[in-house]
């Protein structure tokens, strides 16, 4: 096997341990298991470095997941481990893709979500254990269907409330909660997690 296979499939790997331990662990997307255990998830590792080529990358994976069966991939995660390593190139490279999916013709089909290693919402610090619901192992652009998010969004009555939930999620959490949750250290229940059945772990 190649190193560049090998690489890919850490890459791949640390995705992965990533979604089930966060996005599906603590109940971060109710939505997401569901496309996971089906195996309806495409990932695709970028091997760009520049943002105008992850750009030509985003176009072609805008237009498959467009055209591709959603029983075969809802969803598609874009993952760039060798590009936008800091978080406002990431965040200019989220203009421009918002701008190709608008001239694709594909506003209101697809949609695009943001996950960073160093993600900050406005108004937070970068330390901010807030900041870990969109915080990833690498820069991701999350390609999503809309009517699959409609979809999700009408069997989950709060789903409203998802954002404010995550938060405390975190907050319940703290950093080393997290640290030991994310190494496999702590299985309470992620049901007792998000529930905050658990006491917060101390920094």
């Amino acid at each position: 096997m190649s190193s560049a296979a090998t690489s890919a499939d850490a890459v791949i790997a640390a995705t992965r341990h990533w979604l089930e331990r966060a996005v599906i662990g603590l109940n971060l997307c109710p939505f997401a298991k569901s496309v996971y255990v089906k195996e309806q998830v495409r990932y695709v590792v970028s091997t760009a470095t520049e943002a105008p080529d992850v750009l030509d990358e985003l176009e072609r994976e805008l237009r498959l997941l467009d055209e591709a069966d959603p029983a075969e991939i809802d969803t598609t995660l874009l993952i760039l481990p060798d590009a936008v390593a800091d978080f406002l190139d990431y965040n200019d490279l989220l203009y421009f893709a918002d701008r190709l999916l608008g001239s694709l013709g594909l506003d209101g089909t697809l949609q695009i979500a943001s996950f960073h290693p160093q993600y900050q919402f406005a108004d937070t610090g970068p330390d901010d254990i807030e900041n870990y619901t969109n915080r990833a192992p690498y820069p991701i652009l999350h390609l999503l269907r809309e009517d699959s998010i409609a979809r999700a969004a009408a069997a989950f009555p709060d789903a409203a409330d998802i954002y404010e939930r995550n938060q405390a999620t975190m907050r319940r959490l703290g950093h080393a909660g997290w640290r030991r949750w994310m190494a496999g250290e702590d299985e309470d229940s992620a049901e007792d997690k998000a529930a905050g059945k658990n006491p917060p772990a101390k920094d």
